[in-house]
């Protein structure tokens, strides 16, 4: 498991740190296609640092020259930068606040990063050149506070502190003033979040809301980056619940508690299921041969006994030539992206024909059920309440959509997602 990171002192290892929680990143199922490294990996785990790094708000500066700013910014204090125009700054200074510990994260590189996110694609692949397709995650996305002290609070605000302490936002930057009289404001692309009710037990979907800087929550703009903030949402916290979504626009984020990570599945549960599933030897209705899903950390390469699925109707297969359809029997309004249609033997039932891959990130697990369902159509497997959970989550896509995606892998789900998995048993 990560141990807490932060340059100097906070490197120096504590025994038994508290955990917060962690936060996973959807699409990767357990690690980065090239590897989890450093700061880039696919969850990161917040530790109670050794010594406190949180700051709050404290002086309030009104300037109005270049000076006057740059005579703030020489005092090495974190600050958030409100330009109102060119001739007027409101910056807000932050002092250390020794019961909290924060935790940034984002797409920069740089040292005040804790966890370095980029883009997810659709397929749960990482883009190797972000020239191809620019990235729209913020390089300081947001910042994750959290208190050190029982019951360990965690609290999402958008926009991080950049390696000179600063928060701006520019002339063209959503901004306001609150009726008591405190700035806020909103990033370019903003910071959405969902909170769930009852999860992992008996979970339901919350509203999707957006966080400002100072960790208000608001309705969502008309757009993505629209110039006009949504209305407030009274009573509506920023504290992160187990199973929180954290939208960063072009990676989603799921917050798991030290407390819910406790009662998740582990790795050794998953195997433990594989091997179970496996101990029944389900058949190849056609080959009449034995099939095996892969062990978990092989799990990325097809093998000679991988189970296949017709998703139309679950009946699971190996892998043959059988009930291949010709292209004058496609469906043209399949679409881009489709795969190619089979017959299934048993039911006589045409669709898609994939190989079924277990899902092998717990933190996305909504129980410890038996791997029963797959997601359609890329065919990650779980347990029935995870599928089912996460085919009825829409997460933000675009500048205003919403739709459900695999857990696993990001791909976009059908309608509905997931299909019962239907194995036959030895014939002996």
């Amino acid at each position: 498991m990560n141990s807490p990171k932060k340059d100097g002192d906070d490197d120096v290892p504590v025994k038994d740190p508290v955990k917060y929680g962690e936060l996973v990143i959807l699409g990767y199922n357990g690690s980065l296609p090239s590897g989890d490294r450093g700061r880039r990996k696919s969850r990161f785990a917040l530790y109670r640092r050794a010594k406190a790094n949180g700051v709050k708000p404290s002086a309030v500066h009104i300037l109005n020259t270049p000076q006057d700013s740059k005579a703030v910014h020489s005092r090495g204090q974190h600050s958030i930068s409100f330009t109102l125009s060119r001739n007027q700054t409101v910056v807000v200074e932050y002092c250390h606040d020794n019961s909290t510990d924060m935790f940034q994260i984002g797409r920069s590189t740089e040292s005040p990063i804790d966890f370095v996110v980029t883009d997810t694609s659709g397929g749960g692949t990482e883009g190797e050149d972000p020239s191809i397709a620019p990235s729209t995650i913020s390089r300081f996305a947001c910042r994750v506070v959290c208190e050190r002290s029982p019951p360990y609070t965690a609290r999402i605000y958008a926009a991080g502190f950049d390696s000179s302490k600063n928060i701006f936002l520019g002339e063209k930057a959503t901004k306001w003033k609150n009726p008591d009289g405190h700035m806020d404001g909103l990033t370019t692309n903003g910071v959405l979040v969902m909170h769930p009710e009852g999860f992992p037990q008996d979970p339901k979907q919350g509203l999707w809301r957006e966080i400002s800087v100072c960790g208000d929550v608001y309705a969502l703009r008309e757009t993505r980056s629209g110039p006009s903030r949504g209305k407030l949402a009274e009573g509506e916290s920023s504290a992160l619940r187990d199973g929180s979504l954290v939208d960063l626009c072009g990676a989603t984020l799921l917050w798991r508690t030290g407390e819910g990570l406790m009662r998740a599945p582990t790795l050794r549960h998953l195997e433990a299921l594989r091997q179970e599933l496996n101990a029944s030897r389900p058949q190849c209705p056609v080959g009449l041969s034995t099939l095996a899903f892969p062990s978990l950390p092989r799990s990325h390469s097809l093998e000679e006994r991988q189970p296949w699925v017709y998703l139309t109707c679950g009946h699971v297969h190996g892998r043959h030539d059988w009930g291949q359809r010709s292209e004058r029997d496609e469906d043209p309004g399949e679409g881009e992206g489709s795969t190619k249609r089979r017959e299934c033997p048993l039911c006589r039932s045409v669709g898609p024909y994939v190989p079924l891959w277990l899902g092998s990130e717990p933190a996305v697990y909504a129980d410890a059920g038996a791997p029963s369902h797959a997601f359609v159509p890329c065919g990650h497997v779980c347990s029935e309440r995870t599928a089912k959970y996460w085919a009825e989550t829409p997460l933000p896509h675009g500048t205003h959509a919403f739709r459900p995606v695999c857990p696993f892998c990001s791909a976009a789900l059908n309608t509905p997602g997931w299909i019962r998995l239907i194995f036959q048993g030895p014939i002996d």
